[in-house]
């Protein structure tokens, strides 16, 4: 009997339609366009604009238009799982929201909090149910609304920041094809650098958490730019090293989008010319969890059965990773 792997089946992404660049920006806080792009490589992000929408919001418009596109009834989707740092609501979780708003009922949906690293650590999860024979169709979701936790004041991080969403389908496959090898690591002594204060257990909302902006994103942005660089790049080495792959065999890297300098640095560790890396950080900034599925969802014509593909992130935790994924179909329409 062959084995079993989790392989995604379709990608799509989604992003709304309000668009914040640099101009604006500079407007707000004491920035301008050739600051941000020389450090960041941003120059625009997408901003949910509108009273009581979240990031279910951006999820479910995502999930249903992947529903659509890969001719799958919500009936057969047997879980749910979305990343995410900014849910709706601490409960219920976000996922189960996206699962009533797509109309999938009676299924199973959690929610993983891993930052920027939550879409790799969806994925592997994800890949278990399915190589284990527990589902057959498995859906992980990507959504922030990072507009909600950024202090428009602050010039160090609301230039980095955007919302948007991305959906992938996964299916077991017994043809090789799928997820081949996973890194995921974690060091929370890390967290001091990057992280939402306020607003959780430890300190919960108040008079006075708003009144610090304990409830925006803090970023010391020296030691996390130092950890991103350093443990992006170690772990995508020690990926292709583990099975054997030099850089002509990588078709793909798929890094998160979080700061050019860092998707630059990793993809000289491996070896991978600038040709061979997804970026559209440029358009979007930092989505967090839905970075790589938005990267995915924009080559996806491009991406061709039997490619080998390399994700890689970074972020709050500290959280990072990378996938070895050898992609299931040709794209090309």
């Amino acid at each position: 009997m062959k084995k079993i792997t989790a392989a995604i089946t379709g990608i799509q992404g989604y992003v709304p339609d309000y668009v914040l660049n640099n101009e604006e920006l500079a407007t707000m806080v004491d920035t301008n366009d050739e600051w941000i792009i020389s450090r960041t490589g941003i120059k625009e992000r997408r901003i949910l604009k509108g009273e009581n929408k979240g990031s279910s919001d951006l999820g479910a418009e995502a999930v249903k238009l992947l529903l659509k596109k890969t001719n799958t009834p919500v009936e057969e989707i047997d879980l749910i799982i979305c990343a995410t740092v900014t849910p709706d609501m601490l409960f219920p979780s976000t996922a189960c929201l996206i699962s009533n708003k797509v109309g999938a009922k009676n299924i199973c949906a959690f929610d993983i909090g891993a930052a920027c690293s939550g879409f790799l650590y969806g994925l592997t999860t994800a890949s278990k149910f399915i190589e284990t024979g527990t589902y057959k169709k498995v859906i992980v979701v990507g959504a922030d609304k990072m507009s909600s936790i950024v202090d428009y004041t602050s010039r160090t991080t609301c230039v980095l920041f955007g919302d948007g969403a991305g959906a992938v389908l996964m299916e077991p496959n017994n043809e090789g094809y799928g997820i081949k090898d996973t890194i995921l690591r974690s060091d929370g002594s890390g967290g001091k650098h990057l992280n939402q204060p306020a607003g959780g257990s430890l300190k919960p909302a108040s008079h006075e958490t708003v009144d610090a902006k304990e409830h925006f994103i803090f970023q010391d942005g020296q030691p996390v730019f130092k950890a991103a660089v350093k443990s992006m790049a170690d772990v995508s080495e020690e990926i292709m090293n583990r099975n054997n792959l030099t850089s002509e065999d990588v078709a793909w890297l798929v890094p998160h989008q979080a700061n050019k300098r860092i998707i630059d640095a990793t993809s000289r560790r491996m070896g991978v010319s600038d040709e061979k890396v997804m970026l559209n950080i440029q358009k979007y900034g930092n989505t967090t969890a839905a970075t790589i599925p938005l990267c995915l969802w924009e080559w996806e014509e491009k991406l061709n059965k039997g490619d080998n593909l390399i994700l890689a992130a970074f972020g709050g935790g500290f959280t990072w990773g990378s996938i070895y994924l050898k992609w299931a179909y040709d794209s090309k329409k």
